[in-house]
């Protein structure tokens, strides 16, 4: 009777230690994804923009000429005793 070695490595290979090693290279494959995900998403959320404050937006105004100097300190006041 002659044995084929791929048919006896293969059985040995996914019902021995082998499953333990799919399993490890399933489980770091979901955990690549999940850990890609979490630090796209941080990522994302640091690099965004802060958002403008009230003397950001009044700075932003003045300089475009849109307010006059008297406006813009009346308003500057205004915003800093709130």
């Amino acid at each position: 009777m002659e044995i084929d070695m791929h048919q006896t490595f293969w059985n040995n290979w996914y019902f021995g230690w082998g499953w333990i090693l799919w399993f490890g290279v399933v489980f770091l494959l979901f955990s690549s994804f999940e850990h890609w995900g979490y630090s796209y998403r941080s990522n994302r959320r640091y690099l965004a923009h802060p958002s403008k404050g009230a003397l950001d937006i009044l700075s932003e105004r003045y300089a475009r000429g849109e307010i006059t100097r008297d406006d813009y300190a009346r308003m500057k006041l205004d915003i800093s005793a709130q």
